[in-house]
């Protein structure tokens, strides 16, 4: 019999019961939660009259959270900031839920104070409705943020949310269900970034296939180049003075604990031929049949890949320079991660990119990149922060520079495709780059067999409208911004005086260049597991 066969007066009395044992639910739900709010009230918790109210205070607009995660970012290491940054947009999620859809939806009364010490309730009381509670919110978000990168982190931040949730209560601010309810809502939000944003133990493992490497205990048979200026971006020293660092570069100190059979030799670029301390490192390191280590930034990174290949040996490549692309996207974020990888024997096969000039060229020398090539307005960018880095610091002249371009550069108008065309900005990737952007800085697969070309054209109005969809974060779908896929690319035609920029080197750009792959040509240490080290 169906639904509809059954008289109207028997389904109004089935709805009414159901929508009775609702009310029932209800009341049941609101006396606990009223019954708890005054068992916090009326019970003594030593030390809490002093500590919670200033906790729940410093909680007010994420300000306690901006600070931990400030702590955690100041540790300088990758992972750290990694995880201070995923555990703010957590918060940030969570925030705006609770602010344009929680409050809104249920508009809840605030609690009534007469059962709480005037000691313990706030100076300045909220004004906003009581559910959910968005300090409770934003506390289980910024925490569950942080545990999903990095669980260490998360449970040691987790008893301070759990007291700055319980001090909604406790101020008499908040209804126990208020709490719960903010929670949830944080948690939910943690996971939503991840779902937008995953974490580095979701993503596939960096860089394959797999390669053979000798595994050298002690790092015996590794000569290791480092850059005594790596990442060393300090005011210019006085005329006559001792340009000499003061320091040695850092992450020596954990080679020299954890490999110390290994050969280090320090090069500084500014008196030394560090393409010639390369190949004279990795002819030592052939004859013990060894590895080639590097210690430094990209550009420092690309002239030991190439002696590397010459040679026929590993590299060993240890993070030291100012942004270490190459390095993070292959998953070596310490210098213990490469020392780790060494000693294991660990190493993957990746692409080296290459950029040949055309006939008529009177060296015909090809040049490698292992990140990024670009015409256009990223290579004055480069010429620009390089000349004023030394006297400001690396981030503020990068800010300048983008800012100077902005304002004076032009297109760079020149032969791609089989046609001529300006163009603003040229990027050329060595495999596939993830994200949107114009020149996206994250990689998942490092032997690809792909360049990833990326093309601003010129015209009017170009600058505003990329500069408009970078802010907003949609240039992947801008009409300025065009993307391919390709295995080799011709440019023709390149003007008199054009400046290309690859792996943060600036070079005279020739006539016509030739951009292609050699598939797998190198062979790096990384280590193969996921683990995170502080």
């Amino acid at each position: 019999m169906t639904r509809a066969a059954f008289p109207a007066r028997f389904r109004d009395a089935g709805a009414a019961a159901e929508a009775a044992r609702w009310v029932l639910h209800a009341h049941r739900v609101s006396a606990w939660d009223h019954g708890l709010f005054h068992k916090v009230a009326a019970r003594h918790w030593p030390g809490g009259d002093r500590v919670l109210p200033r906790l729940s205070k410093a909680a007010n607009h994420g300000g306690l959270w901006f600070a931990v995660a400030a702590g955690i970012a100041a540790t300088r290491h990758p992972a750290a900031r990694r995880t201070a940054l995923r555990g703010i947009a957590s918060l940030a999620v969570a925030s705006a839920t609770v602010n344009t859809l929680g409050k809104r939806a249920v508009r809840r009364a605030r609690p009534i104070l007469d059962n709480v010490p005037v000691v313990r309730q706030l100076h300045t009381q909220p004004v906003t409705t009581s559910f959910p509670s968005g300090h409770s919110a934003s506390a289980a978000a910024f925490t569950t943020g942080l545990a999903l990168e990095n669980p260490r982190w998360g449970a040691a931040v987790a008893p301070l949310a759990a007291a700055v949730a319980f001090s909604r209560v406790y101020t008499g601010v908040h209804y126990p269900s208020d709490v719960l309810a903010g929670a949830a809502i944080g948690v939910g939000a943690a996971f939503a970034v991840r779902g937008l944003a995953p974490t580095r133990s979701q993503l596939p493992t960096p860089a394959r296939p797999l390669s053979d490497a000798p595994a050298l205990r002690g790092g015996k048979g590794l000569v290791l180049v480092a850059n005594a200026s790596s990442g060393q971006r300090t005011a210019e020293p006085a005329d006559g003075a001792d340009d000499t660092p003061a320091e040695e570069p850092a992450g020596l100190a954990v080679v020299r604990a954890l490999l110390p059979d290994a050969e280090i030799v320090l090069c500084d670029p500014r008196s030394d031929d560090v393409a010639a301390a390369f190949d004279e490192g990795a002819a030592r390191a052939a004859e013990t049949g060894g590895a080639l280590g590097v210690l430094g930034g990209d550009g420092t990174i690309n002239c030991a890949a190439q002696a590397a290949v010459r040679h026929g040996l590993p590299l060993a490549v240890l993070p030291g320079g100012t942004r270490n692309h190459f390095a993070y996207d292959l998953g070596i974020e310490t210098a213990e991660d490469a020392c780790r990888a060494v000693v294991a024997g660990d190493a993957v096969a990746v692409d080296l990119a290459r950029f040949t000039p055309g006939p008529g060229r009177s060296d015909g020398h090809p040049g490698y990149f292992l990140n990024t090539f670009s015409l256009g307005s990223y290579p004055e960018l480069v010429r620009m922060r390089e000349r004023w880095a030394p006297r400001i610091g690396a981030w503020p002249a990068g800010v300048l520079a983008a800012m100077r371009v902005l304002h004076t550069a032009g297109p760079v108008e020149a032969g791609l495709g089989g046609r001529q065309r300006p163009m603003w900005q040229l990027f050329v990737g060595n495999c596939t780059y993830r994200g949107l952007g114009v020149a996206p800085v994250r990689r998942h697969d490092l032997a690809d067999g792909l360049l990833d070309v990326r093309v601003v054209p010129g015209g009017r109005w170009s600058r505003s409208r990329l500069l408009a969809a970078a802010l907003t974060s949609v240039v992947g779908r801008s009409p300025v911004h065009s993307t391919a896929r390709l295995r080799r690319l011709r440019i023709s035609d390149i003007p008199d005086g054009t400046h290309l920029a690859f792996d943060g080197e600036v070079a005279r750009a020739p006539r016509e260049l030739l951009i292609d792959k050699q598939h797998e040509a190198l062979t790096v240490y990384r280590p193969l597991d996921h683990g995170t080290y502080y």
